[in-house]
């Protein structure tokens, strides 16, 4: 019986090896249809443009490489994003191109990332009172404090390590909770 292949994570998973040897823009099509064993037509059909695949290769870096447990609390969301920090530092290659990509406008019509939907459910959690306007900007700022293009930045810009880029989250998350909970009391 022939085993089922999945084409387009063959050729993301062809990607993520080629990016252990050079940048993503240093990477072709044609040589990613050489490693992926596939045709240059078949990739320009399952990403048409290099967005398209940028896009896509930093989702699914991120959701093989650095995969967000499943947390409920405040204290085990800090930890889980402590370790994601070292995962990146330990992985930076995958990181910036986790970053590039997830910079990018969406080019298809993908669900929300699963760690959006881990932050949703830690902040209904903690906050269960907040009305959802003020819930959706609570997510919404953790959420950027939380990727990858964050930690790029506080990397890039000031030279920090992960333990540094966490020690700005967790400040960010101790006051973006409470602000929200009494902004939604005041409302």
């Amino acid at each position: 019986m022939d085993e089922i292949v999945d084409t387009p994570s063959a050729i993301l998973a062809s990607a993520a090896m080629l990016l252990r040897q050079r940048t993503f823009d240093d990477i072709s099509y044609a040589d990613l249809a050489e490693i992926a064993d596939v045709s240059e037509r078949t990739i320009y059909r399952r990403f048409p443009t290099r967005s398209h695949l940028l896009e896509a290769l930093g989702r699914w870096i991120e959701a093989e490489y650095f995969p967000v447990l499943d947390v409920r609390t405040p204290a085990e969301f800090r930890e889980a994003v402590r370790a994601r920090f070292r995962a990146y530092d330990a992985e930076p290659a995958f990181a910036f191109v986790a970053a590039r990509g997830g910079a990018l406008s969406p080019t298809a019509d993908d669900p929300a990332a699963p760690i959006t939907e881990a932050i949703v459910a830690m902040i209904e959690a903690a906050a269960p009172n907040l009305n959802r306007r003020d819930a959706r900007r609570a997510a919404a700022s953790v959420r950027y404090f939380v990727s990858p293009m964050f930690w790029a930045r506080m990397r890039t810009g000031f030279d920090m390590s992960a333990d540094e880029t966490f020690g700005v989250f967790d400040l960010t998350l101790r006051r973006v909770l409470p602000a929200a909970t009494e902004a939604n009391r005041a409302a």
